[in-house]
């Protein structure tokens, strides 16, 4: 039995304007009704593994809490980064807690962000692995190329091992330029570096001993003065921050002896990119990707998103249109391995687009920004049932309820005042207050700020059963 890792950190940037730092890719839903955080997790069902552990941002831990839970992932422990430092610290992390108890589990590495068409042969490589890994190997899995990408890494293969599975590691390359990957796919020894992984958690830290001993020094610090909360578990920031960023790849395996390769032919896809997408659906007659409520006319090769609004094409090729409630993206489909230059741009402009969508998700539900003025905002927010937002007060604003849907329960200083449908309340500037969701069914509600200062750091919390005061 094996314990998977699921690595779901990172911001997935050229996926803009859909994936943002607050909700990045590996939590839309992009190629089924589930999100790709999810897929990764139901893909392991049937090979016998343990619950999941996830290593994630601090910031997004309620994301993959809830999208946990609605596929009955519950109890999954949730391993909190305080800031990114790179996969072989994160798998480090993960190989301590995992071992804390005297266990020393083989751990199943996995982005999170991945596309896996074809399961069964996924399932047949993972099984090929775990006796190497059981002997003390670290397996990564190559994926099987079929074209010369340059925006991949390559292992290239070694000597077969004995009993004919898999191979030794002969070497690691760099993502090449066009003719470098053209030979490389002559050749029939290179394949795409996957960023999956098995090995013995035991032998990963034995390994980063020996080849980085300051990351595992500062990883082991930082568990051991780590914290529990729910199915969190806080690793300590300020012992973190000593610790160096490097990849698994640098940090490990381009240096050990004991490195190994199972090929992995499943139709796998990172959906690096708005093409990635376009490759990877079904297309229609004239070659269009078409989600949401999309008219094309004429047009063909086309990848269009819509999430709020129609969005129509007339007389185009080639483009990727992406449309949200906030902001659109209109590209070259060729050009959009550069949308990174665009959200660089977005920052150094002082605007948030880059950071969270309108729509912005919290631990007991969700709120979108629906106006906004220079001494007004309005949201529509929507509590679940049973959930509670802090007790809190803010120095700049004040607010005004009013219930569209539901019943709530809003503490205003002293008083405790139910409210229905088309009731209203107002919360004074400084007042102290808290809104809780008593009902069965989700609490709807239209909150008028005006103020000074609108922004969400005028929070001041006073108790929180989230853990955020």
């Amino acid at each position: 039995m094996f314990l998977p890792v699921i690595m779901a950190g990172g911001s997935g940037t050229r996926l803009w304007p859909l994936s943002r730092q607050l909700y990045p890719k590996q939590f839309h839903s992009l190629t089924s009704d589930r999100s790709l955080l999810q897929e990764t997790i139901v893909r392991l069902e049937g090979l016998g593994g343990q619950q999941p552990m996830l290593v994630c941002n601090e910031e997004h831990r309620f994301l993959v809490a809830e999208q946990l839970r609605q596929i009955g992932q519950d109890d999954a422990t949730i391993l909190l980064e305080p800031f990114g430092r790179n996969t072989a610290p994160a798998i480090a992390l993960a190989a301590l807690l995992a071992t804390h108890h005297g266990e020393d589990p083989l751990l199943l590495v996995l982005a999170a962000d991945h596309v896996v068409a074809d399961v069964p042969r996924f399932h047949i490589a993972i099984a090929a692995a775990v006796p190497l890994a059981e002997a003390g190997k670290l397996v990564t899995f190559g994926i099987v190329p079929d074209r010369a990408e340059t925006g991949y890494g390559y292992i290239r293969r070694g000597d077969a091992l004995a009993g004919g599975v898999g191979f030794a590691v002969a070497g690691f390359e760099e993502k090449p330029d066009t003719a470098t990957a053209e030979r490389y796919i002559a050749t029939n020894e290179h394949f795409w570096n996957s960023g999956i992984f098995m090995f013995r958690a035991g032998r990963y830290l034995e390994e980063l001993e020996r080849e980085r001993p300051d990351i595992l020094e500062a990883c082991r610090r930082a568990i051991d003065l780590s914290s529990r909360d729910m199915q969190f578990v806080r690793i300590d920031a300020e012992t973190f921050a000593s610790c160096p960023s490097e990849s698994i790849d640098y940090a490990v395996m381009e240096k050990t002896a004991a490195a190994a390769m199972i090929p992995l032919n499943v139709g796998w896809n990172d959906i690096g990119s708005w093409s990635a997408l376009w490759e990877l659906e079904a297309r229609d007659g004239d070659g269009n990707v078409l989600r949401g409520d999309v008219m094309a006319v004429a047009s063909r090769g086309n990848l269009v998103h819509a999430d709020d609004r129609l969005v129509t094409l007339l007389g185009v090729e080639d483009l990727v249109v992406v449309e949200t409630r906030d902001a659109i993206l209109i590209a070259h489909r060729g050009a959009v391995q550069d949308v990174k230059e665009i959200v660089d741009t977005i920052r150094l402009s002082g605007r948030s687009e880059h950071v969270s969508h309108r729509k912005v998700y919290r631990p007991w539900g969700h709120y979108d920004s629906i106006d906004v003025g220079e001494r007004h905002q309005v949201k529509r927010i929507t509590v679940k049932p049973g959930a509670k937002l802090s007790v809190q007060m803010h120095h700049h604003r004040a607010e005004h309820w009013i219930v569209v849907r539901g019943t709530a329960k809003v503490y205003r200083g002293q008083e405790i005042i139910m409210l229905s449908e088309n009731q209203s309340t107002y919360i004074p500037l400084g007042e102290v207050h808290a809104l809780e969701n008593p009902g069965k069914i989700e609490l709807e509600l239209i909150e008028v700020q005006s103020g000074s200062y609108l922004g969400e750091d005028d929070i001041v919390r006073l108790e929180d059963r989230y853990g955020r005061t």
